[in-house]
C-alpha cells in the first residue's frame, strides 16, 4: 500500500508515556506521566464513526496512511533542518522515541510501564482479531469457528472467541509451530494446509459456521467460503493482493444463505473497546502478553526472521525512555 512521499516517519501499535498534553486537548482524563496505548485515527464525524464502527470510516485510508493532517493536508513533523516530514501514520508514527498524537488515538492504560510494549498490539492486531469476533461475528457457545492464519491477529481472535464461551475453535495454518501454539490458546482442531490436500473436505468434516481469514490468500478464501455450513459467515480480515481476486459461486452462496463481509480494525472504537480488552487481560482471559517478544531496534532483522519462522506471533520494538 502506498504511503505517500518521503521523508516519512512510519510505525504503528505504539505505547508509551505522555510527556505533554496540548492546550487544545479536550479529554481531561489524559495527563502527563500517564501510561497509554496508541491506536488508529478516523474522522470521528461520519455516520459510521458516530455509530462506533470506526473501521467503516471512509477517511480510514487517508487518515492513517497519507502522513498529513486531515484538516489542511500539512505534514505534522519536521526534520532537524526544518524540512517537513510526513508523520502521524496510523495516528502515531511509533517508529520514533517521541510522537505528536491526536487525542482520539490515545487510550489510558493503568498497567505498569513494563507491560506496555507487550500490550502495544492491542492498538491494531489484537483489536482486529478480537473485534472481528466480539463486534462482528458475535458467535454463540455452539458456534464452530475457524481462523485461517494463526499469527497475532488470528490468536487474538481465538482468545476472544474462547473468552465469550465458544467451545469449538479450529486453527488453520501451514506452520506446525503456529498450530501447536494455537492449541495452547484454545483451538480444539488444527489443519495444516501444507499437509492437507483437500481443505474443503477437512473443514466440512468438522462443520464450520464462521471463518475469519487473516491470510489474504485468495485460494484459501475461496475454499473457506465453499466449506461454510448453511447460513455461515466468512470474515475477510487479511489483505489479498489486488491482482489475485477471489472467485465464488453466487448461486450456491445465495441458496446457502452465506454471508461474506470485510472487516477493518474489528469495527471497533479503540477508546471503548481497548479498555474492555485490558479488563479481559487483567482477568486472565486475554493473555496476549504471551504472544509477543521484545526486540531492540538494532535487532529488527532478527524479529522479522523469527516472525517468518513462526517462532513468535508478535514482535515489538522497544525504545529507550527519554
Amino acid at each position: 500500500m502506498a504511503v505517500g512521499e518521503y521523508p516519512a516517519i512510519l510505525g504503528h501499535e505504539g505505547a508509551g508515556i505522555i510527556r505533554r498534553v496540548g492546550s487544545a486537548v479536550q479529554n481531561k482524563n489524559l495527563k502527563e506521566g500517564q501510561n497509554v496505548l496508541l491506536s488508529f485515527h478516523t474522522c470521528r464525524k461520519c455516520v459510521h464513526c458516530q455509530a462506533g464502527k470506526l473501521g467503516n470510516c471512509p477517511e480510514m485510508t487517508p487518515s492513517n496512511f497519507a502522513g498529513t493532517r486531515l484538516s489542511d493536508g500539512t505534514a505534522p513533523a519536521r526534520l532537524i533542518d526544518g524540512r517537513p516530514a510526513r508523520g502521524q501514520f496510523f495516528g502515531q508514527s511509533s517508529f520514533s522515541n517521541l510522537s505528536i498524537v491526536p487525542e482520539e488515538c490515545v487510550i489510558p492504560c493503568d498497567l505498569p510501564e513494563e507491560s506496555l510494549a507487550l500490550l502495544a498490539p492491542l492498538g491494531c492486531g489484537y483489536n482486529t482479531g478480537a473485534g472481528t469476533v466480539i463486534n462482528v461475528l458475535k458467535p454463540e457457545k455452539w458456534t464452530r469457528l475457524a481462523v485461517f492464519g494463526v499469527g497475532a491477529v488470528g490468536i487474538a481472535a481465538l482468545l476472544a472467541a474462547k473468552a465469550v464461551g465458544v467451545e469449538t475453535l479450529i486453527a488453520v495454518d501451514l506452520v506446525e509451530s503456529k498450530l501447536d501454539n494455537a492449541i495452547s490458546f484454545g483451538a480444539r482442531h488444527t489443519i495444516n494446509t501444507s499437509k492437507q490436500q483437500n481443505l474443503v473436505t477437512a473443514l466440512q468434516a468438522i462443520g464450520v459456521d464462521q471463518i475469519i481469514d487473516t491470510t489474504g490468500v485468495s485460494s484459501l478464501i475461496e475454499m473457506g467460503i465453499k466449506a461454510l455450513n448453511h447460513a455461515g459467515t466468512f470474515a475477510l480480515v487479511g489483505l489479498p493482493r489486488p491482482e489475485a481476486p477471489i472467485q465464488i459461486d453466487p448461486l450456491e452462496t445465495m441458496l446457502a444463505c452465506k454471508t461474506i463481509t470485510g472487516v477493518i480494525e474489528g469495527r471497533s472504537d479503540p477508546l471503548t473497546f481497548l479498555p474492555r480488552l485490558i479488563e479481559l487481560f487483567k482477568e486472565g482471559k486475554f493473555p496476549v502478553d504471551k504472544l509477543g517478544k521484545i526486540y531492540p531496534a538494532t535487532s529488527i532483522e532478527d524479529a522479522l526472521r523469527d516472525l517468518k519462522r513462526g517462532l513468535v506471533s508478535a514482535a515489538q520494538r522497544c525504545a529507550s525512555r527519554h
